[in-house]
């Protein structure tokens, strides 16, 4: 029988946008299980600049009155810059509605966001009518200065669903059709969110169409468990350093779950049970165990469903028999860290073989221990990848920044130390 985990941390993305959808509705909406960590703080904090009702103490059960869609009470331009911190979702998704409320606001961020790419949010924005400046090297910090959009008809150069959304919530308070191609799906949160609050949102064939809405409806809802920490905890029952885990509550969005398929691919025990939805989300208790782990090939358009779970599935195949190769995960490079440059060169300098690629990584799996300390650049995934490796019987590994977990997961260490065997 597998053993129960209960806390595992409320959806991050689906957090992000929870809140947002709150502040613009119309009427009382209440979120249970949203997580508090520092990205998520982030967007609050952006939101009560901004004049949102948003409590000072975000908790498990977080209520907000909304301003809603056209009368946009209590929203206004903020007097400072709104401080995004480490989070890429509050800068881009709140770039759409400073430009869809025709507010005008900059917006700046820490040293890793400042240098992440904001080019690909800037351009929709600036087609539908926004002004948007960016600095030469395109990222934090940027000035949005919203008003009147025309809608926009947008193919995405680079699938992402942040952009996606920014664009959406732009055509949403703007009331204005948009339309976005994307070349690969990405998850869809915003989308069902979107429809589950009363708002006509189609997709068909890789193309995202939103209508203009009168209002949004208020909702109460349960914020999933996060599809990316359970992956964490599934990595480490299926190298042995856990028991079976059965995990509940936990969002199973078929555009977050390519980590857990390629852990089933790789021979791990990855089952969903109790299936249900929750805020227009499909949830499940997904449950996880070992198995003989072999190595496997990751395929570029396997990509969107699996880019945040990639430094952890390099870490499981680093002891799984034979080559995991990865392609097609250019992205990775402008995350929270370079990730391919940090996987490949952190599981060399613990003793496993791995090969940097433009686009991905080669990981060699072998059974010998692994020894040695972690440099993480300041990056959650990083740090709790390599934190499920050093978890595993034999290796001895020293993670050298575990405090940057709060971004995510501010209990991680806690709940790793409880599951292990």
């Amino acid at each position: 029988m597998a053993g129960t985990f209960w806390a595992l941390p409320g959806d991050k993305s689906i957090s992000h946008r929870a809140l947002i959808l709150a502040a613009l509705g119309e009427g009382r909406s209440v979120m249970h299980g949203l997580l508090t960590s520092a990205d998520v703080q982030s967007t609050a904090s952006v939101l009560r600049a901004l004049g949102a009702p948003v409590p000072d103490h975000l908790d498990g059960a977080c209520a907000i009155d909304g301003s809603g869609l056209r009368g946009l009470r209590g929203l206004r331009a903020p007097g400072v810059p709104l401080d995004c911190g480490n989070s890429g979702t509050t800068a881009r998704l709140m770039a759409g509605v400073l430009a869809g409320a025709g507010l005008e606001a900059t917006l700046i961020g820490d040293a890793s966001l400042s240098a992440r790419p904001m080019r690909r949010v800037a351009d929709p924005l600036s087609a539908m009518g926004a002004a948007v400046a960016l600095p030469p090297h395109r990222g934090l910090p940027m000035r949005v200065r919203g008003g009147p959009l025309h809608g926009i008809t947008w193919h995405q150069a680079v699938p992402s669903a942040q952009v996606k959304s920014a664009v959406l919530l732009a055509g949403l308070l703007g009331g204005v059709p948009v339309e976005v191609h994307e070349p690969l799906a990405t998850r869809d949160h915003t989308e069902r969110m979107l429809r589950a609050r009363g708002v006509d949102v189609r997709t068909e064939a890789g193309v995202v169409t939103l209508h203009p809405a009168a209002r949004l409806d208020a909702l109460e809802s349960t914020i999933p468990g996060d599809a990316s920490s359970a992956a964490f905890l599934l990595a480490a029952a299926a190298l042995g350093a856990a028991p079976e885990l059965a995990l509940e509550g936990v969002g199973v969005n078929p555009g977050r779950i390519g980590g857990f398929q390629v852990l089933r691919q790789m021979g791990a025990t990855v089952r969903f049970e109790a299936p249900g939805e929750t805020g227009g989300e499909p949830v499940a208790t997904v449950v996880g165990g070992p198995g003989a782990l072999r190595g496997v090939v990751i395929a570029p358009e396997e990509v969107p469903a699996l880019i945040d779970e990639l430094p952890v599935l390099a870490c499981v195949a680093a002891r799984a028999e034979g080559e995991t190769r990865v392609t097609g995960a250019g992205e990775l490079r402008v995350k929270e860290s370079d990730r391919i440059r940090l996987v490949v060169e952190n599981l060399r300098a613990i003793g496993a073989e791995a090969e940097e690629l433009p686009d991905g990584f080669v990981v060699r799996g072998s059974d010998r221990p692994l020894r040695g300390t972690v440099r993480t650049g300041g990056d959650h995934r990083i740090a709790m990848a390599f934190g499920v490796l050093g978890a595993v019987p034999g290796n001895a590994i020293t993670v050298d920044d575990p405090s940057c977990v709060g971004v995510s997961w501010p209990t991680f260490w806690d709940v790793l130390a409880h599951v292990r065997r």
